[in-house]
C-alpha cells in the first residue's frame, strides 16, 4: 500500500480548532464520497476519458483521509494514481488542486450544508453563496481589471476546432486577458494553452487560467494541465451563475448539449427586462468549416427565442484576432456601465438572474418528462425549460448518476409542442452526426427520445 501526506497550501494552512473539527465532521458525512471522487478526478488530470465509471474502475483501492495537526490539516492519499507523479513526487498543480477540492467541498460544503436541504436554492441567498465561494477561492481579488474571458465549448471537438481555440486564446493572451473555462479538455483547454503562449510573449507573469466545475461533471472532465485556479461549485446552476457574474466577456466555441445549455442559460438571462441595457460581450466563433454548426445554433435560437435573442451575440468565423479586438472594445462599455451603476468589476451584482435559472434541476425520467417544452409561455420560462432539457441530456451522456439512470431505466423521454420538439431533434441530430456528444471515436447511443406527437 502506497501512502503520501500532503501539507496544506493557501489559506487552508491556517485553520482554527473549530474549523478543523468542522472539516472532520464534513469528512465523515455524506459529502465524503463526493470529496473522494473529485480528488480522484483531480489526480487523473490529463486522462483522455469522459466516462466516470471507466475512469475510476482501476482505482477501487484508492482512499483519502484528513490528518489533523495543530495548525491545520494534511491530506493523506492511499494508493493514488501514478499519473499525478513525476519521479515519485506529486505534481505541484495537482497538490494545489486537491486543497481546492478540500476548500470547496468540505470547508464550504460544511458551511452551506451541501448534503442537506438547507443549502440555498434560489434568490439572493444563492448569489451571496456564489460570491462567498469565489471570494474564499481568492478569485475575486485579482478580477478587477476587466480582462476575464469565459470560454465555453465542447470537450469533444476535432483537431481543426481545437487548434482554432488555441489561436483565439493566443490573441486574447497577447492582450493580457485571463481565461476561465469549465476546466476540462477540448475547447476548455485550447484557449488556456493559447493564452499561456500569448502571456509568455508579453512577459505577462500573472496570467490566470481559472477552471470552474461541479462535482457531477469533474470526473468526466478532469482539470486540464493549464488550470492554475480550480473552483468547484456544488451544482450546475451555481456553476453557471459563477461564470456569468465572474466574466467580463464570453466566447462560445462549437460544442454539444452542454454548450447549448450554457447558451440558453445566458440568453434567458440577457432577455430579462432588467438586463436590457446591460453590456455583455458575447461571441460565437469557430474555424472555417464550422459555419454549418453556427447556422444550426442561430436558426434554433431564432425559432425558439426570437430575433431579440439573436441580437445578444455576435458570430465571428475563422478570425481569432477579430474576436479579441471585439472583446477588448466591448470591455470599455462594460467599464462605463459598471462605473455608472456603482457595480464592482470583480463580480457582476447588477445582472438579474431569475429564480427559474437558479433552482437546481435534478434530471430523472419523471422530471425530464415533465418539462414544459411548449411555445405558449414567456420567453424566459421557455429558455429555462430548454436549458433544463439540455442539462438532462448532458447528465445522461457523461454524469455518473445520469449514465446509471439511463442504463437501468432506458433513455429520457422529452415531449412537447411538435414544432419545438422537431427543432430540438434536428439540432441534437446534428450534434450526434458531428460527434459532439462523446469523445471522438466513441460510439454514442442517445440517452433521450423525443416525442413530437402532442
Amino acid at each position: 500500500m502506497k501512502t503520501i501526506q500532503l501539507n496544506p497550501v493557501g489559506w487552508m494552512n491556517q485553520l482554527s480548532q473549530v474549523e478543523l473539527s468542522q472539516l472532520e465532521d464534513a469528512a465523515n458525512s455524506d459529502i465524503y464520497d463526493m470529496f473522494r471522487n473529485c480528488c480522484l478526478a483531480v489526480l487523473n488530470s490529463g486522462a483522455d476519458e469522459d466516462d466516470a465509471d471507466t475512469l475510476f474502475a482501476p482505482f477501487k483501492d484508492f482512499d483519502i483521509k484528513l490528518v489533523r495537526k495543530e495548525r491545520g490539516v494534511k491530506i493523506e492519499l492511499i494508493n493514488p494514481p501514478e499519473l499525478s507523479f513525476v519521479d515519485g513526487k506529486l505534481i505541484t498543480g495537482v497538490h494545489e488542486h486537491l486543497f481546492s477540492v478540500l476548500r470547496d467541498l468540505l470547508y464550504m460544503g460544511n458551511k452551506y450544508a451541501f448534503d442537506h436541504q438547507s443549502c440555498p436554492a434560489s434568490g439572493t441567498l444563492v448569489t451571496d453563496m456564489v460570491f462567498d465561494m469565489l471570494r474564499h477561492a481568492d478569485a475575486l481579488s485579482t478580477n478587477n481589471t476587466l480582462d476575464t474571458v469565459v470560454c465555453w465549448g465542447g470537450h469533444s471537438i476535432n483537431k481543426t476546432e481545437y487548434k482554432y481555440t488555441k489561436a483565439v486564446g493566443y490573441a486574447l493572451g497577447l492582450r493580457n486577458m485571463s481565461i476561465c473555462t469549465g476546466c476540462g479538455p477540448g475547447a476548455m483547454k485550447g484557449p488556456m494553452k493559447g493564452a499561456a503562449i500569448g502571456h509568455a510573449k508579453q512577459r505577462h507573469k500573472s496570467g490566470r487560467y481559472i477552471g470552474i466545475t461541479e462535482p457531477s461533471i469533474i470526473a468526466a472532465e478532469p482539470p486540464n494541465a493549464i488550470v492554475n485556479e480550480l473552483i468547484i461549485m456544488p451544482d450546475i446552476e451555481k456553476r453557471l451563475e459563477a461564470f456569468v457574474r465572474f466574466a467580463h466577456g464570453i466566447v462560445v466555441f462549437p460544442g454539444g448539449a452542454g454548450t447549448a445549455e450554457e447558451l440558453l442559460y445566458l440568453l434567458g438571462i440577457l432577455l430579462h427586462e432588467d438586463n436590457t441595457n446591460q453590456p455583455f460581450p458575447f461571441v460565437l466563433t469557430g474555424p472555417a468549416g464550422s459555419e454549418g454548426y453556427f447556422e444550426a445554433i442561430d436558426e434554433f435560437i431564432g425559432a425558439t427565442l426570437g430575433k431579440e435573442a439573436q441580437q445578444k451575440y455576435k458570430i465571428i468565423v475563422d478570425d481569432p484576432d477579430a474576436v479579441a479586438v471585439y472583446l477588448a472594445k466591448k470591455m470599455k462599455e462594460v467599464e462605463q456601465f459598471r462605473r455608472e451603476h456603482g457595480d464592482g468589476f470583480s463580480f457582476n451584482w447588477t445582472l438579474k438572474i431569475p429564480t427559474e435559472f437558479q433552482m437546481p434541476f435534478i434530471p430523472t425520467h419523471s422530471s425530464m418528462a415533465a418539462l414544459p417544452l411548449h411555445n405558449e409561455q414567456p420567453i424566459g420560462k421557455k429558455a429555462a425549460a430548454l436549458r433544463q432539457a439540455f442539462s438532462g441530456i448532458v447528465a445522461g451522456n457523461v454524469k455518473a448518476e445520469g449514465v446509471r439512470l439511463i442504463k437501468s431505466k432506458g433513455p429520457f423521454k422529452l415531449t412537447g409542442d411538435p414544432e419545438l420538439m422537431n427543432r430540438m431533434d434536428t439540432l441534437l441530430a446534428s450534434f450526434v452526426e458531428q460527434q459532439r456528444m462523446k469523445l471522438p471515436g466513441s460510439k454514442y447511443t442517445p440517452c433521450y427520445t423525443i416525442d413530437s406527437s402532442m
